[in-house]
């Protein structure tokens, strides 16, 4: 490849760089719907009703062809995943005040519009009713590619597609060293963020034997886990050398796809990718690097993907928590990650989903590096002085996280004895509950 063709990619990260004061946070919010008593999830024309609802809060149809496939207001966008989860992929916003206000308000227009559907929507990150066989399919074409390539690189691709859901968490750099910092600590703290935030310890009505299941499944997800390059010095233009010898899901021509050949994005740049007469742009780009699913990627942004999606009562926190360290005190929280072995990472990685807080991570527990990084977040959030119109600083959306140190229990466990006492996943029935500390 030669320079001048690789240097325009690499330019695509440096045009994602912002000004200081111009910083935002993003969020990416996936639940499941369900269909009556039994849990069925939802069909397509039941989706399509529901999306008609919506039109009365001011959300346009998104179309593939003749088919609905999400809806659209402002910089907000309504997107359906392969077995119809329905994320909210938010605006840009300032500050966790307006984060948590655009999720709540996405929620209750999603509870509204279900109105007389028997929609149930349920706050957990895996389906713990279905069965993958059961699950409706999207007509989604890239949902189609994908669920025929997935599992050729990972034994549970397709419960990642069909039967998982979870909050992304979206933030800007404003430097190429400041993104190395971002990207190296978002992997780095990726064991702490599966154990603090687990959501998933059920599949087929039972427990799993995790806490976040989920979790497990995306570790045996094709493309995925932590790429090897955050324990090196990482650069652009090392992201870019190491994302393009992945190889091609799928292109998108003329709003057609192409079917992957199996070669790599590499020789999609260099013109000779089998059957299209074509180099790659950067719109082929884009689309490329949201076909990696690793825990954390860069596209004009960093994405974090490790958390579990939670309920009404803590899906603030972990935007929150994140906040506080990568906006604030990301000087203080690398200088601390900066001196761990990939090794101790890697398999602190691995343990988390099931050992939670009590996985070791360079001879201190997670629950022990918990109250250091929450230390750490809140003191951000502080330096940061966002408030609200009580006069109030994102702290407080911390709650959740300081109970879930406080008890050493995350939510999955708070399920966990509920299940034991009663024998059953009725506890999910309609949002009706509110797993507090207290509440159990």
């Amino acid at each position: 490849m030669n320079e001048k063709s690789k240097s325009k990619f690499i330019e695509y990260f440096f045009k994602g760089i912002k000004k200081t004061n111009d910083i935002k946070i993003g969020v990416e919010h996936e639940r499941f719907l369900f269909i009556g008593k039994d849990k069925k999830r939802i069909e397509y024309p039941t989706l399509k009703k529901l999306f008609n609802n919506l039109k009365s809060e001011n959300w346009l149809p998104v179309y593939e062809g003749e088919h609905i496939v999400g809806m659209r207001r402002g910089k907000q966008q309504i997107t359906t995943e392969p077995g119809f989860q329905c994320e909210l992929s938010g605006e840009p916003l300032k500050n966790i005040h307006q984060v948590c206000s655009e999720s709540s308000k996405f929620l209750s227009e999603i509870k509204k519009a279900s109105e007389g559907l028997n929609i149930n929507t349920v706050s957990i990150a895996f389906d713990p009713y279905n069965d993958l066989a059961d699950i409706p399919k999207s007509p989604k074409n890239r949902y189609k590619i994908m669920t025929y390539e997935m599992p050729k690189g990972g034994k549970l691709s397709l419960d990642m597609m069909y039967r998982s859901c979870g909050i992304q968490v979206n933030f800007d750099y404003t430097s190429e060293k400041n993104f190395e910092k971002i990207f190296k600590l978002g992997n780095f703290l990726t064991p702490l963020i599966i154990a603090l935030y687990a959501n998933s310890p059920f599949e087929n009505k039972k427990p799993t034997g995790f806490y976040s299941y989920r979790s497990k499944v995306w570790q045996n997800t094709s493309r995925g886990g932590i790429m090897p390059i955050a324990f090196e010095k990482v650069t652009f233009e090392k992201y870019f050398d190491y994302v393009v010898k992945y190889p091609v899901l799928f292109i998108i021509k003329d709003k057609k796809y192409i079917q992957p050949t199996g070669q790599t994005f590499q020789d999609f740049i260099e013109g000779k990718f089998k059957n299209l007469d074509q180099q790659a742009n950067l719109k082929d780009f884009e689309t490329h690097l949201a076909t990696i699913f690793t825990e954390v990627r860069l596209k004009q942004f960093v994405e974090f993907r490790s958390l579990d999606t939670c309920d009404w009562e803590c899906f603030c926190d972990g935007p929150a928590f994140l906040t506080g360290l990568f906006y604030s005190s990301i000087d203080e929280a690398f200088s601390i990650i900066n001196k761990w072995k990939k090794e101790s990472v890697m398999n602190a990685y691995i343990d988390s989903p099931k050992k939670g807080l009590e996985t070791v991570l360079e001879g201190k527990t997670l629950y022990e590096w918990s109250k250091i990084f929450l230390q750490l977040s809140k003191d951000g959030l502080i330096k940061r002085g966002e408030k609200n119109k009580k006069n109030l600083d994102e702290t407080i959306y911390l709650k959740h996280t300081e109970n879930v140190i406080k008890n050493k229990k995350n939510r999955a466990q708070l399920l966990i004895d509920r299940y034991n006492k009663h024998k059953n996943l009725d506890l999910f029935d309609n949002e009706k509950e509110n797993f507090s500390y207290s509440g159990l």
